[in-house]
């Protein structure tokens, strides 16, 4: 199996060390989330990070843990858009969640 991992692995597009980003801020549920993203050279979005004004609560675990897993998906070649139409969303169209409201601040989206 840590064959196949290490296959795996190799597939992935990494960022350079160095990299301009871009933090803004956003509200979910009430809760404030500080949101930073940064590009492949191409301009497609390379990795997400999400972090919530409660250090070290169930809603900054859980919004850091989405921001990792969104930052692999990019990383192995998952558009923006298809990941951000899979995220949960109210009967308006609104993301539900943190990440998603941060790829749709990323996009300039109000909704998918």
């Amino acid at each position: 199996m840590a064959g196949n991992l290490n296959q795996t692995a190799s597939n992935r597009n990494r960022l350079a060390n160095r990299r301009p980003s871009e933090t803004f801020e956003i509200e979910v549920a009430g809760l404030r989330y500080t949101a930073t993203f940064s590009r492949f050279p191409d301009g497609r979005v390379g990795e997400v990070f999400l972090n919530n004004h409660k250090s070290n609560s169930a809603a900054d675990a859980n919004a850091r843990d989405a921001a990792v897993a969104a930052s692999l998906a990019f990383q192995f070649g998952c558009p923006l858009q298809v990941l951000q139409r899979a995220l949960l969303r109210d009967s308006a169209g609104h993301a539900s969640t943190p990440l998603g409201a941060a790829l749709d601040a990323i996009t300039g989206a109000s909704s998918c």
